[in-house]
């Protein structure tokens, strides 16, 4: 049963359309995030589910009920801010009570749920500290746990983890997700992060210019995108500019590649850097170049060796690092791949 449902949502200011007939459904318990670039229309769509944002048209429902008409305060919805939103004034204790008091609950209930929630997010004994003696990730923790003391419907999640650290912001994902599993909260998230997503989401919903291009798992959406916008947007990928002709790849460089499928006429070759295989000598694949190398980025657990083709083709192929010798710039070296690890998007 879908515990939330944005049907054709749109959100236009004159004659731009931030979002665009965006409809979504999501799961009781599901984590769903909403990937896309900035300026894409995932934040005016979380922000119309909260009610910060009155729809131009379409229908937001939670739990069965239309709540497009309604304020924020009327709607069961937790939301944690991309900057906390924390009163500076106030003690953790009472930032986390701030919802429950406008609900009006009594205080002896209060106190339990403050006390719960602090609990969830491992904050237990830190009620009457102010949000400046937290560090970000607590001040984050508080933020969250705000949100989960009013026992909401949805939680909408709006960049949460921007403002830590990279090695703060792997841990505390973590934590939400884990949480979020603990509780079975219906979960909506926004992030321009594909790591974050890909590690987060139960589906993902890829936003571009106000539109959903593509909705799915990380293997969906991954293995399958469904246009060029998601295969170069979610992981990483080499593109080749070129042309269809006789079920084959002719790129603009004039190289003849081999493919799976392709419709004849204008198109890119997508190809992943993980499915190139690199070596000295001829590799015996559908597509077995030579070419020179240009670059060498070490990554740690991975090397990435971007080799030119042609004067106007050049692919980048990933090797792991198992701690032999690399190949080196200007090295004359073979890229091959089958077929089928090439997607064809028409232009």
């Amino acid at each position: 049963m879908a515990r939330l449902d944005i049907d054709t949502l749109v959100k236009r200011y004159g004659d731009f359309y931030a979002v665009r007939d965006v409809s979504l459904s999501v799961a009781d318990g599901e984590f769903l995030v909403l990937l896309g670039p900035s300026g894409c229309g995932k934040t005016t769509t979380l922000r119309m589910v909260a009610g910060f944002i009155e729809p131009t048209s379409g229908h937001v429902r939670l739990a069965g009920g239309d709540v497009t008409l309604l304020p924020p305060w009327k709607r069961n919805t937790g939301m944690v801010f991309q900057s906390y939103a924390l009163f500076p004034h106030l003690t953790v204790a009472q930032n986390v009570a701030f919802g429950l008091e406008m609900r009006k609950l009594p205080k002896a209930d209060i106190d339990r749920r403050v006390d719960e929630a602090l609990a969830l997010v491992r904050l237990g004994g830190f009620g009457a500290r102010l949000p400046r003696q937290l560090s970000g990730g607590q001040q984050q923790r508080v933020a969250l746990a705000r949100a989960l003391a009013i026992r909401p419907d949805v939680l909408l999640l709006d960049e949460p983890l921007s403002n830590l650290d990279a090695k703060l912001r792997q841990e505390v994902r973590v934590e939400i997700r884990e949480l979020q599993r603990q509780l079975g909260l219906t979960t909506v998230m926004v992030t321009h992060d594909q790591e974050e997503a890909l590690t987060m989401a139960d589906r993902l919903v890829v936003m571009n210019e106000g539109t959903v291009h593509q909705v799915g798992t990380q293997r969906d959406l991954y293995e399958r995108p469904a246009d060029r916008f998601v295969a170069g947007f979610v992981g990483r990928t080499t593109f080749l500019a070129g042309t269809v002709e006789g079920g084959r790849f002719r790129t603009e460089g004039g190289l003849s590649l081999a493919i799976a499928e392709g419709a004849p006429g204008k198109a890119a070759l997508s190809l992943r850097p993980e499915r190139l295989e690199i070596g000295a000598g001829p590799l015996g694949l559908d597509n077995d170049l030579p070419g020179t190398v240009e670059f060498v980025s070490y990554l740690g657990a991975q090397i990435d060796i971007h080799v030119r083709l042609s004067p106007a083709d050049r692919l980048v192929a990933q090797i792991a690092n198992r701690g032999g010798v690399a190949p080196e710039v200007g090295q004359t070296v073979h890229v091959g791949w089958r077929a089928p690890a090439g997607q064809v998007f028409k232009e």
